[in-house]
């Protein structure tokens, strides 16, 4: 019998495919190695896998349920749209999921303190509270650009206790933010542990998120079988890093369903308009992994845009790529425009405010629903939209929509 698509990717050296691997400085090579033993080791033993489920039932009041969005869907009138609600898993958004389960591991290995990047905030706050949770040190990286654009998030971090370290140089925003959350890591990796935060990275993170997050689509699959009978016809994520899209994806791989991930679009097609990877993107090299990133013609990262901080990535995890390459996902795209229209028609149909993040894959679910008017679409509505709410108001008034 066939493996199982999880068993099989990445292989022991990190590869989906051709993408993936751990490009490391030597000082970090054996760390890496440590990281990947104790997961393999300690991820898979009873005890840790006991108090992690503990936690996301106790702490992180998981399940989070899924919810047939009636009158979004009768309004698009098109598909029967459901949403997968990480908005209500505790913090606001999916990303506590894998920073419980990398600070568990932390612990486990004696580690004192967490570092990490973060773009509109949501993991940088999961992590606080995850570092708050285990009685751990915490320290975040983030934009100078993402600090004033998400300053409901730095507060809340703040208020959890964790050092928060505003980034000045490049483009002032993610990239850059994950360049100098290694430069400090680089500096004590015996008594800290980089946290990254999304399916990016050198090997293990990308499969050790993808693992963590996997819960959102087990939950999933088995919520929509009891709901309908059946499992959706499409599955709907956005896609920056990718960790949210990979924990819905997980659990339905080998499954006949439609899988789109949805790239931020921007405001154009041109570099620095948009931050659509897989869309405009070639193969290289970024933070220690091989992906499709966006690059200039000197080969270097290219500047990126999007309405969402957390979207604003010039690369893309590996097993987005390797799934896209054999043409197991498929890749779609929301612009600003569109993204904010569908922030708007979620508030007002449903009275769930999503983060803009999560609103791309929303605005894409819409126009597949008119697309494929008799199938059934499930979206990772991945984070609310609290720390969205100043800058859109601001910027894109409610009497406008």
């Amino acid at each position: 019998m066939d493996k199982p698509y999880l068993k099989l990717f990445p292989n022991e050296e990190g590869y989906f495919g051709k993408f993936g691997g751990a490009f490391l400085p030597p000082q970090l090579i054996e760390q890496f190695k440590k990281i990947e033993q104790a997961y393999l080791t300690i991820g898979n033993s009873h005890n840790f896998i006991m108090e992690l489920r503990d936690i996301r039932k106790h702490y992180q009041g998981r399940p989070t349920p899924v919810y047939y969005a009636k009158r979004l869907s009768e309004y698009v009138g098109g598909a029967r749209i459901y949403l997968k609600r990480e908005d209500l898993n505790h913090t606001g958004a999916h990303k506590l999921n894998h920073c419980m389960g990398e600070a568990l591991l932390a612990k486990y290995l004696g580690k004192k303190k967490l570092i990490a990047e973060t773009g509109a905030g949501q993991h940088g706050v999961a992590l606080a509270t995850a570092a708050a949770y285990f009685g751990l040190e915490c320290e975040i990286h983030m934009g100078e650009v993402d600090i004033k654009k998400e300053h409901p998030n730095v507060t809340r971090m703040k208020i959890l206790g964790a050092k928060v370290v505003p980034v000045g140089f490049g483009g002032k925003t993610l990239k850059e933010a994950v360049d100098s959350a290694f430069d400090a890591y680089l500096k004590d990796p015996d008594n800290s542990i980089y946290a990254i935060g999304s399916v990016v990275g050198p090997h293990p993170f990308p499969k050790m998120v993808r693992d963590f997050q996997s819960v959102v689509g087990f939950e999933a699959r088995d919520q929509f079988l009891e709901m309908t009978g059946n499992l959706p016809d499409n599955l709907v994520a956005c896609v920056g890093g990718g960790s949210n899209a990979m924990g819905l994806f997980s659990a339905f791989i080998d499954d006949p369903c439609e899988m789109y991930g949805v790239e931020p679009a921007g405001t154009g097609a041109k570099l620095g308009e948009h931050a659509a990877s897989l869309t405009y993107g070639s193969e290289g090299v970024l933070h220690g992994f091989n992906s499709i990133m966006l690059k200039n013609e000197d080969g270097s990262p290219a500047a990126v845009h999007s309405i969402a901080s957390g979207l604003d990535y010039p690369s893309v995890g590996p097993e987005h790529a390797h799934l896209n390459s054999i043409h197991r996902t498929k890749v779609a795209t929301a612009n600003d425009k569109e993204t904010i229209q569908a922030f708007y028609d979620l508030s007002h149909y449903e009275g769930i405010i999503p983060a803009l993040e999560s609103a791309h894959a929303v605005a894409f679910a819409m126009k597949l629903a008119k697309e494929k008017p008799y199938e059934s679409i499930l979206v990772n509505l991945s984070g609310r939209g609290d720390k969205d709410i100043d800058f859109v108001v601001e910027n894109y008034p409610p009497e406008n929509y």
